[in-house]
C-alpha cells in the first residue's frame, strides 16, 4: 500500500518525460481534460438537487504535483493510459517485492483499494490551486509535521487516525482503501457517511449560525447552503488538535497540523448521472501562507457496500508502540557509552 503511492510519482515522471506537452487552458489553476457539459440534476421531493447515492474517489493521481511537472497541469490521454497500465503491473507484482531492512511490510495487495485510474479530469495532482499543484505550507508547520511523524513520546503527537478518533479535516482525500461516501438527504439536511472511521457528517441547511467560538470539535461544525445546483459546506470551530491529512496518499502533507483557525469551504456539484465535482478550499493562516484547493471527482458506485470500520481509541497497537519506545529508551540508557 505504501509502495504504491510512492512509486506512482516516479512512473508519472517517466511517462511524461517521453511525451510532448500540449498546454491546456487553466481553470482554478489546473484544467480538466474537457469542459463539463451542462446537465440538470434530478431533484429530491423537497426540491434539493439530488446528490444521494454511493460515491467513491479512489485514484492513482498524486495528491500534489511533482515539482518536475510544475508547468504541466494535465495529462494527455496517452500519458494517462500508460500510467494506468504501469500501475496495474505494479499491483500485480506488489507482493513479490523484497522488503528493505527494518521494514515489517504492510497489508498485501488484496487488502488495498487505492484505485486503478487517474482522475477523469486527467489533472496531474489533486491540488489544483496554487497553480503549481503544491500546498503552501509554512516552514514552522513542516517542522511540526516532522515532529508528529517521528515522535513516540505520547499519544498527543500521534495521528488521530492511528488513535481511531477521526481522519481529520481531509477525510474526503483518497486513501489506500475505504474510499466510499454515502450521501443522504432529508428536508433541511444533507448527511455524508464516511466509510473510513465510520463518521457521519450531519449538515444543516437552514441558515443557522455556527456555535460560539468557544465550542471546538475534532471535525468542526459544518453549515450548508445551495448556490444553484452546488452544495456549499463551510466548516469552522475546529479544536486545533488534529492533522490536515492523516493518510500516506497525501504525501508530504501527512502529519501537517491544523490550528483552531482552520476553515474549510467544500463544493459538491453533480455534473452528470455518475459524477459529482468535489472541491475543497482550505484556509488556516497559522499553518499555510495562503488558501489552497483540492479537486476530486466523485464517481457513483451503487454496487459498493460499506462495512463497519471497526477501529476504537485505545486500541492495542498504540500501547505496543509506546511500550516499545520506552523499552528502546531504557536499553539506550543502560548501554555504556564509548569513550
Amino acid at each position: 500500500m505504501r509502495n504504491r503511492f510512492l512509486t506512482s510519482r516516479g512512473v508519472l515522471l517517466a511517462i511524461v518525460a517521453s511525451s510532448v506537452w500540449i498546454a491546456p487552458a487553466s481553470i482554478a489553476g489546473q484544467a480538466p481534460a474537457a469542459k463539463a457539459k451542462a446537465w440538470t440534476p434530478p431533484r429530491t421531493p423537497d426540491g434539493q438537487p439530488d446528490l444521494q447515492g454511493m460515491w467513491t474517489n479512489a485514484t492513482i493521481t498524486p495528491f500534489e504535483r511533482p515539482k518536475e511537472l510544475a508547468g504541466k497541469p494535465v495529462l494527455t490521454e496517452a500519458e494517462a493510459a500508460a500510467l494506468e497500465t504501469q500501475a496495474a503491473e505494479r499491483r500485480q507484482n506488489a507482493d513479490e517485492r523484497p522488503l528493505r531492512p527494518g521494514d515489517v511490510g504492510s497489508y498485501n495487495a488484496f487488502w488495498s483499494d487505492s484505485g486503478t485510474k487517474v482522475v477523469s479530469t486527467r489533472q496531474t495532482s489533486l491540488v489544483v490551486d496554487p497553480p503549481d499543484g503544491r500546498v503552501p505550507v509554512k516552514p514552522e508547520a513542516e517542522k511540526r509535521r516532522d515532529e508528529n511523524l517521528t515522535s513516540v513520546d505520547g499519544v498527543e503527537l500521534m495521528s488521530p487516525w492511528d488513535r481511531c478518533i477521526t481522519r481529520g479535516p481531509g477525510r474526503m482525500f483518497p486513501a489506500g482503501y475505504n474510499n466510499a461516501y454515502q450521501i443522504l438527504q432529508t428536508p433541511g439536511y444533507v448527511v455524508i457517511v464516511h466509510e473510513m472511521i465510520h463518521e457521519a457528517r450531519i449538515i444543516p441547511l437552514d441558515g443557522r449560525p455556527h456555535p460560539d467560538p468557544s465550542v471546538r470539535m475534532w471535525t468542526g461544525d459544518p453549515r450548508g447552503r445551495w448556490e444553484g445546483n452546488t452544495l456549499v459546506v463551510e466548516t469552522t470551530n475546529f479544536n486545533g488538535k488534529g492533522w490536515i491529512a492523516t493518510n500516506a496518499a497525501s504525501g508530504r502533507i501527512r502529519g501537517v497540523p491544523h490550528s483552531d483557525a482552520l476553515r474549510l469551504v467544500e463544493r459538491f456539484t453533480r455534473t452528470d448521472a455518475d459524477t459529482i465535482s468535489y472541491q475543497v478550499t482550505i484556509e488556516d493562516p497559522n499553518i499555510f501562507t495562503k488558501p489552497w484547493t483540492v479537486a476530486i471527482p466523485l464517481e457513483r458506485d451503487e454496487g459498493y457496500q460499506i462495512f463497519e470500520y471497526a477501529c476504537h481509541e485505545g486500541n492495542k497497537a498504540i500501547g505496543h508502540i509506546l511500550s516499545a519506545a520506552r523499552a528502546a529508551e531504557r536499553t539506550a540508557a543502560e548501554t555504556p557509552k564509548k569513550k
